[in-house]
This record gives structure tokens, sequence and C-alpha cells, in this order.
């Protein structure tokens, strides 16, 4: 006689919807972990430098302020240099970020539309023709530099008619000619030239409150613009004609994130000079954990942008004491070799 067997469990696949939520908790749990992560090194920041100073005078530096030689360093000299580190390079990641989204360009930087070569022809121009020699001078000239390029390459790329394509070669044509004009200016005028190689390669060691005061509302607007316009980029990774078929607004959302770009890199390279590799190699970095998605990439290089940079910086002012390596070099020998790695590993898991 058969016996029927008894019923066996039957295992339920999660819900479609389950897979989504949970990978979405993930993200937001790492972007929790990255804030952690950035406050270490803000606190770094201010307690290591090329003065060694005691963790209790660092902290009666920041609340205390006796007049003391260490309370001045701490809050005159670190406290502005963290502080434009960390709008520094939120400003840069997010630009690049958002250029590479808006290029649809992988290697795509800020300097890829201009924004670079149009900052340092002005600053040039205001050292060599306006004798202006103070970094609270530097940051308007550049940054009116930065905006007047964009503008520039946006009306060359054709307005409405505007593609990633036409900015990028727009962008090009700008940066040569702008810095065959730079060329020019310094062996013209050799005081311009003793100037402008400070400046040029990147630092975080004039900052002061002033230029923090100065740089911080264009910089939190660009944030702000840059945030909004994340759902329609990911609608424009798909292409123009499919963005237009899902109701993204093309053209205005490409005008807003230009804007947002120009804000945040214009200010940014202004009161630090051009930093290489924070705006190009962090977006790398976020997209391998947080795929393709730009509501999570642009949070995600906001936060973790200033880490490179601050972390940069703190290494450029420990390994020559008691000189410093200026921030620029530092993030350029950290971002040449781990940017080739990135590549070289994303080619052999392509093969």
């Amino acid at each position: 006689m058969l016996v029927d067997s008894p019923p066996q469990p039957q295992t339920q696949p999660p819900p479609a919807d389950t897979v989504p939520a949970r990978r979405q908790a993930i993200r937001a749990a790492g972007l929790l972990v990255s804030c952690g992560v950035l406050l270490l090194v803000v606190v770094a920041s201010i307690a290591i430098g090329a003065k060694q100073i005691p963790v209790g005078d660092v902290w009666h530096g920041l609340f205390g302020n006796t007049g003391t030689d260490n309370d001045v360093v701490i809050r005159d000299l670190r406290l502005p240099r963290t502080l434009l580190g960390l709008l520094a390079g939120a400003a840069l990641g997010l630009a690049g970020a958002v250029m590479q989204a808006l290029t649809r360009n992988p290697l795509a930087d800020p300097g890829l539309l201009g924004i670079n070569a149009g900052a340092s022809a002005a600053v040039v121009s205001a050292i060599s023709f306006f004798g202006v020699t103070s970094l609270t001078g530097y940051v308007w000239f550049a940054f009116a530099g930065a905006a007047v390029v964009m503008v520039l390459v946006y009306v060359l790329g054709g307005v409405r008619a505007a593609t990633p394509v036409r900015l990028a070669l727009a962008g090009t044509a700008a940066t040569a000619a702008l810095y065959g004009y730079i060329n020019a200016v310094q062996i013209m005028d050799t005081a311009a030239l003793d100037k402008m190689r400070f400046w040029t390669v990147g630092s975080l060691a004039s900052a002061s409150m002033g230029t923090v005061g100065q740089v911080l509302p264009f910089i939190g607007v660009g944030i702000v613009l840059a945030l909004m316009v994340a759902r329609p980029l990911n609608a424009m990774g798909m292409g123009d004609d499919t963005a237009k078929a899902l109701g993204a607004h093309v053209n205005r959302t490409r005008a807003i994130a230009m804007l947002a770009v120009t804000l945040l890199c214009g200010a940014a390279t202004a009161a630090c000079g051009p930093i290489v590799f924070v705006g190009l190699m962090v977006p790398h970095i976020v997209r391998s954990f947080t795929g393709p998605d730009q509501r999570w990439i642009l949070p995600y290089a906001t936060v973790l942008s200033p880490v490179l940079l601050l972390g940069a910086d703190v290494i450029g002012r420990v390994v020559t004491r008691p000189a410093e390596l200026q921030v620029g070099i530092v993030t350029a020998l950290i971002g040449g070799p781990l940017f080739i790695f990135l590549v070289r590993r994303r080619r052999m898991a392509q093969l």
C-alpha cells in the first residue's frame, strides 16, 4: 500500500521589493559609516600637523583660547585649514561626479570644461595687470574666470543643441587657448610667474576664516543644485532621447548641472588652486560599490572626497616635518597610481 509522504516545506524566495529595500539600507548604512570616517579625518586634521601639540592643548585651543602659541596654531591655522579642506574636497568630488554623469564619460573631471583654466587665467591676469597679491583677491578673480569660461563653453556647445561631445570639445579648445595665454603672461612677467606657481600647485596652507566665509555660500548653493539633478541625471545616462521620453527636461538639467559645477569647482579652485585627481578618482571608487545610481553616487562623493583631501593634507604635513608638502602634490602622488590600478582592475573585469 502506498503511503503519501508528508508535504515538504516550500522555501519561498524573498519578495522582489525586499531586495532593493535591502540594498538601499546597506547603502544608507555605508553613507553613515563614511560620515563617521570623515569625522575622524577632520579630528586628525585639527590634531596633527607639522608642530606636535598634545591632545589636551588641541581641545583647549578649540574651546579655551587663552592666547598661547598652541591656541593660535589650532584656532587660526589648523581650524580654517580643515574647514576649507572639508568644503573644497566636497566641492571637487561632487563636481567631478556631476561632470562624469553629465558628459557620460567616466574620465571626465571639472577641468574638461575649462573651469581650472578659466580660474588660472583670471588669477594670472589679476597678478600681472591689477597688482592683486592676496588670496582674498584671488578668490573673486578666479571664481569670475571660471564662471565666464563656463558660459563661453555652453554657448560654443550650442546652448539648446549642446551635447556631451560638443561641450567636451568646446571645453578642450577653451582650455588650450587659456593655457597659452597663461604661459605668455608668465613669460613676460616674472613677478606673476613667481606668485602664480604657489597657487597652481594646490594648497590649503594659506586658509583663513575669511576665505572659508567667502567660498561657503557658493559651495553651499552648488551642493544643493547638484543634488537636485541627481534623478534627471540618471535618466540622461540612458541618452537624451530616452531621458525626454521619461519626462526629464534635458536642457534645463544640463544647464543646472553646469551651473552647479561652476559654483563648486570655481570656488574650490579659487580658494585652493587647481587640485587634481580628487574629482576624477573619488567618483570612480564610489561607483564601484553604489552602482550607477546618481542619487547615491553624489552624496557618497560629497562625503568621501574631503576624506581624501584632508587625509592627503595630513600626510603632507607629517612626512616632511618641520616643512610641509602641499596637498596638490600629495593627491597627485596618491591619485596617479591608485587611478591606474582602478582602471586596470576594471579592464581585467571586462575581459
